[in-house]
């Protein structure tokens, strides 16, 4: 039998430069499990990834001995992973005692064999639309100031093109300003759930990370929506709009608006897809929205239990129930319905969190599972919900991945919300 390859464990020498432990073999983590990485359940790492240094803590690893220990040189190290992967494990570190919350990204394990970052990840859907050798900024810039001369007194587009594309690098917007794939439609400043790991809003008295991004502030009108959304639906290739973004509240708060939107953009066109990113939490609205023209519907899912998804949505005035409503409402009227669903080894992975997904897809009929990294400190994650599971027995995302494809092999796996012809290659009506 051939010997498994381990790769080494990095570190952060607090200067911005990352180096191997040849000292230490890398571990991954799944909750507060630990357990080595092994090469041939690593890639290596995305284009368009980044590294993170994390402050007041140190890299675990594997001696030689095969035990597990601290590394004494610098900080710890994680991988942002590139959109379209889906990370398998969480970085393995140790807090000291002034350990900082860390901001609001995920935070992959790496390691290093042979000249090459590695990351326990898979790439779970092949559309490169945020690949970043799509992304020339310096164009973007140009293309969208074009697109500002064209639209001089939209407010919405405004938003998008100076805040979402110039300020954020939102993959979305900068798609927008080059005429191609998803363009985002955010509408709503107001939201009726109090995720823990928002990352438009953060009350500063409870939390002790800031939102990474500012949020909308306007509610647009069905002109300004209709303005930019008909010509991209008309002429942008695999041409998506998408109400629901990271740079506002929840689109269902403005429904009305949402529905008398896309009344207005059918009448113009019958082109590509309308989609809404949502919480899912007003299913008669979502009713209403799919006889006006709604195309498909993406549902944000932390968890398919119950009590981990309240403590973590902390919903207002709605339940899980009713979220997964919007999705049996979607399938109903014959259109595609999709979890958001955030993945956190430890929590994602543990067999009672799969029974849990297995009952979400049989009672909706959902088709599609988009594997989302979920972007939050695991340890701040599992201290708000009073997570005591931490990850023991854990199955592994992949093969949870497995798993769910061999019960329900209709599923469609990715990461983003698809067009039109892959809606209609995989869509299965059972």
């Amino acid at each position: 039998m051939q010997k498994r390859i381990q790769p080494y464990a990095v570190y952060s020498d607090g200067q911005g430069n990352i180096f191997e432990d040849t000292q230490l073999f890398a571990a991954g983590r799944s909750g507060q499990n630990f357990y080595p990485l092994y090469l041939d359940e690593m890639i290596p790492l995305p284009e368009g990834s980044d590294l993170f240094e994390l402050p007041g803590r140190h890299t675990l690893g594997y001696n030689r001995n095969g035990d597990l220990v601290a590394s004494p040189d610098g900080f710890a190290s994680a991988a942002f992973i590139a959109p379209a992967n889906t990370q398998l494990s969480i970085a393995a570190w140790q807090n000291s005692p002034d350990a900082p919350v860390l901001p609001l990204y995920a935070y992959t394990a790496v390691g290093w064999y042979k000249g090459k970052f590695y990351v326990p990840a898979v790439r779970i859907d092949s559309d490169t639309r945020q690949d970043c050798e799509h992304f020339n900024q310096k164009v973007i810039i140009k293309r969208g100031k074009e697109i500002l001369k064209k639209f001089p007194d939209n407010r919405l587009v405004r938003h998008i093109i100076e805040n979402c594309a110039f300020v954020y690098y939102c993959p979305a917007a900068r798609n927008f300003a080059m005429d191609r794939w998803e363009a985002p439609v955010p509408t709503s400043p107001t939201c009726n759930a109090r995720c823990v790991g928002c990352i438009s809003k953060q009350d500063s008295k409870e939390s002790p990370v800031p939102e990474t991004q500012h949020r909308l502030t306007i509610v647009p009108t069905v002109d300004e929506i209709v303005q930019f959304t008909v010509p991209h639906l008309e002429n942008a290739p695999n041409a998506i709009i998408s109400f629901g973004q990271g740079c506002e509240g929840e689109p269902l708060m403005q429904w009305e608006l949402l529905r008398d939107s896309i009344k207005a953009i059918r009448a113009k066109t019958d082109k590509g897809i309308i989609n809404l990113n949502t919480n899912g939490s007003k299913p008669d609205a979502v009713d209403k929205l799919f006889d006006a023209g709604l195309d498909s519907i993406r549902v944000s899912m932390n968890s398919a239990q119950e009590k981990w998804y309240n403590l973590y949505i902390r919903p207002v005035d709605f339940t899980q129930a009713d979220s997964m409503e919007s999705l049996k409402i979607a399938r109903k009227h014959g259109k595609w319905a999709s979890i958001n669903y955030f993945v956190m080894p430890g929590l994602t992975d543990t067999p009672q969190e799969l029974d849990a997904l297995r009952a979400l897809i049989g009672s909706t009929r959902l088709n599609m599972i988009q594997w989302r990294n979920f972007n939050i400190d695991p340890d701040w994650l599992f201290s708000r919900i009073e997570y005591a599971g931490y990850g023991e027995n854990c199955l592994g995302v992949q093969q949870v991945m497995k798993r769910i494809k061999e019960e329900f092999p209709h599923v469609y796996f990715g990461y983003f919300n698809p067009n039109k012809d892959t809606m209609a290659e995989n869509m299965v009506n059972y």
